[in-house]
């Protein structure tokens, strides 16, 4: 068995992995990076199937372009299908407005849908050689790791945590002889979560008590649910906007992904949604609004910025790792964004964006829903595996110091073909 990363391999982001057996060729997730300009996986070959671990874009972002080429099927669970689809619609969406070329038409999304095969937590199904079963990997609604049983037991998890968030339980180890693994913070240690949840709380209740408005930048997929489990009990004239309302609804349809059904409806309730230009124009007067996007390029919230950012009593509160080149980073080191007219081609030129400078209050939580250094090592003693691969991180050589003693590391490069 071989195999061979087209992407993230040593980067956060544009995954795809490559698994040759027994004659049978394996595609383990095909997304896009949303860089500026987006970056992509190296193009892939047929394959004679394909396995999603789930729906956030650097996995699946180029799953239309695959099935534009290749009559390729696609296993993944339903939650992850039905997200998948809003991601890749949203992605030309994405294209258009920044200017960039489309890399696939709606058509190639239809032909994607149509290629999925529908699988659950438990199920088993054989394809190239092995007997394959899917494992929960926390992180968001639907997300799978791939157990592959053939002559030896290798274990794929994409992207994963083992911590209980409010919205879903964390992944459990499953013994294996080769563990592929992402390692986005290794060398990373995330601070007490329910402390972190406590003093996000704390910090809305400080905000609304003296007269500010909260905006909270989240993205669309698992960050605004936390968000809204998180502040489902406070009194509060709450919102939510943009995609994360329509995620909310797909996570309703595939209720056996939720932690807890109950709580999550509850949380749904507390929110308004915002629907309407009257329903935006409601909202800016609410207490707080939850909204995309989550790293402040373009969404909503660069609407509901102007009603604070001159507003010493109100914050913005970013509760997810803001990339270098982004906005919320910008907003971090140097107290200003590049705001972009709603509707016009961006390329980021100067005529388009122009800098707005914030003067309310910014404050940064750590909600991660990926497992952190001493998570990741915990679930790999766990494992138990003889050969471990490290992919999905830019800091993993740390993770592997506190491994090569025990295991065999491997840090695959792209293009890299390595035997397992």
């Amino acid at each position: 068995m071989k195999i061979k990363f087209l992407g993230g391999a040593d980067v956060v982001g544009r995954m795809g992995m490559l698994m040759y057996n027994k004659g049978a060729t394996l595609l383990f997730e095909y997304g896009m990076s949303a860089t500026k300009p987006p970056s992509f996986p190296e193009p892939a070959p047929p394959v004679d199937h394909a396995l999603l671990t789930h729906c956030h874009l650097d996995h699946c972002g180029m799953i239309p372009w695959l099935c534009a080429r290749y009559d390729t099927k696609i296993a993944a669970t339903p939650s992850t299908i039905a997200v998948s689809q809003l991601i890749m619609q949203d992605s030309i969406k994405v294209a258009d407005s920044e200017g960039y070329r489309r890399q696939y038409q709606p058509e190639d999304i239809r032909r994607a849908m149509s290629s999925f095969v529908p699988l659950a937590f438990g199920d088993v199904f054989d394809v190239g050689g092995f007997e394959v079963e899917l494992h929960s990997a926390g992180h968001v609604p639907g997300a799978a790791m791939f157990e592959l049983r053939g002559d030896q037991t290798t274990l794929f998890t994409g992207d994963m945590h083992t911590y209980n968030t409010r919205l879903v339980y964390g992944a459990h180890p499953v013994k294996c002889d080769n563990l592929i693994m992402e390692a986005t913070y290794g060398g990373r240690l995330h601070p007490d979560r329910l402390k972190t949840e406590y003093q996000f709380v704390q910090k809305v209740k400080e905000v609304v008590g003296r007269g500010g408005k909260v905006i909270v930048p989240c993205f669309a997929v698992g960050r605004t649910q936390e968000v809204m489990l998180i502040l489902k009990d406070m009194k509060l004239d709450m919102w939510v906007d943009g995609m994360g309302k329509t995620v909310n609804r797909l996570y309703l349809d595939y209720p056996e992904y939720l932690r807890n059904e109950k709580q999550f409806k509850q949380a749904r309730n507390r929110f308004n949604e915002v629907r309407t230009p009257s329903g935006r124009d409601r909202a800016r007067k609410g207490n707080v609004i939850v909204t995309t996007g989550g790293m402040m390029d373009g969404g909503p919230v660069m609407e509901y910025l102007k009603v604070v950012k001159d507003d010493p009593k109100s914050a913005i509160l970013l509760t997810g790792f803001q990339v270098d080149g982004s906005n919320g980073r910008m907003l971090l080191d140097k107290g200003k964004i590049l705001y972009k007219r709603p509707g016009v081609a961006e390329l980021l030129v100067p005529e388009v964006a122009e800098e707005m400078k914030i003067k309310c209050e910014v404050q940064q939580f750590d909600l991660s829903a990926h497992a952190d250094h001493n998570e990741l090592l915990a679930f790999v003693r766990g494992c138990d595996p003889e050969k471990v691969v490290l992919m999905h991180s830019d800091t993993r050589e740390a993770l592997a110091k506190d491994l090569e003693d025990e295991y065999q590391v491997i840090l695959p490069r792209t293009n890299q073909e390595i035997e397992l």
